[in-house]
């Protein structure tokens, strides 16, 4: 009877463990089929239209995405910003291979000669993108120049000759907006004391569409510049750093809204200050003809997406 008993009950444990274990084993099939369509769906090609891109603008309803922006751009100026990387690169490295020197000392003094000489020079480039254009130009000319004797009296007769290059009056980096009428001269003023863009503006509307390109940026100016009109010369000497006119006649008829980013103080620089910078001119008029960064790529192996 025990016995019988001791069969039974354990009849009926393992008949309670079986139903116990139903519905895990129902969660792990569960579980392996959502993983088994999940594997087959991967593998399985993605039958919706893929997306030709983020949309930045639509005419008539047709949209134009970022992609094509973007390959617009790069057709456009793809080129030219690749070249500038790669020829301050390939610059960096005759630094290194002729252990040449730039110190900011020198680039300063390339500064402010650039912007008594040609302040247009670098337009539409920032402080630092000038700066590293300098250093990459100081390189290339210490390089070529640096077996070429210059006699120390040719220095000084080219210092005194050209003593006035190297007094140099105060510059302002001046930005303008050039309109036709008074009144969109003070719209404008309006909206960049509201908090608009200046380069967004001189984008949209100037008429100067030299300028507008570059947001406005026409470089360096001073009282000596007679490239530009008298009146904007006259306007900026009055301005302050980062300060904005207001409506300005010019002597076409037209009106312009100016900025100022930057005021450069007048300096000026003694024989000892520009000795080395005038022996490298003058280092560089005796060789035949202008050597540009390229001519260094295959020293130093540079390869481009454009290839030769």
């Amino acid at each position: 009877m025990k016995y019988g008993r001791s069969l039974e009950s354990g009849s009926a444990s393992s008949q309670k463990r079986k139903l116990k274990t139903k519905p895990l084993l129902l969660l792990i099939g569960i579980l392996f089929a959502f993983n088994v369509f999940w594997f087959v769906g991967w593998l399985l090609p993605d039958k919706k239209p893929k997306q030709t891109g983020e949309e930045v603008a639509s005419v008539a309803g047709e949209p134009i995405t970022r992609e094509q922006w973007m390959t617009a751009m790069e057709k456009e100026v793809g080129r030219e910003v690749l070249l500038d990387l790669v020829n301050g690169k390939v610059m960096e490295a005759a630094a290194k291979q002729y252990a040449i020197d730039v110190s900011d000392k020198e680039i300063n003094l390339e500064v402010a000669l650039i912007r008594s000489v040609d302040g247009r020079s670098y337009t539409g480039l920032d402080m630092e993108k000038m700066r590293q254009k300098i250093r990459s130009n100081l390189i290339l000319e210490k390089v070529l120049s640096k077996d070429i004797v210059v006699e120390e009296k040719a220095i000084g007769k080219h210092y005194e000759e050209n003593a006035t290059l190297y007094n140099i009056s105060t510059a302002y980096r001046t930005a303008m907006i050039v309109v036709p009428t008074k009144e969109e001269a003070k719209q404008t003023v309006d909206e960049l004391a509201k908090g608009s863009s200046f380069d967004v503006l001189a984008k949209e509307r100037s008429t100067d569409f030299a300028s507008a390109s570059l947001g406005g940026d026409i470089g360096y100016i001073n009282t000596s510049t007679d490239a530009i009109d008298k009146k904007i010369v006259e306007a900026v000497v009055d301005m302050e750093n980062d300060s904005t006119s207001g409506v300005v006649a010019l002597s076409d008829g037209t009106y312009a809204v100016l900025h100022v980013s930057e005021v450069l103080e007048g300096q000026s620089f003694t024989f000892d200050d520009v000795k080395d910078h005038i022996r490298r001119e003058l280092a560089l008029e005796q060789l035949p003809q202008t050597v540009n960064p390229e001519a260094f790529w295959d020293e130093f192996d540079a390869k481009w997406f454009y290839g030769k």
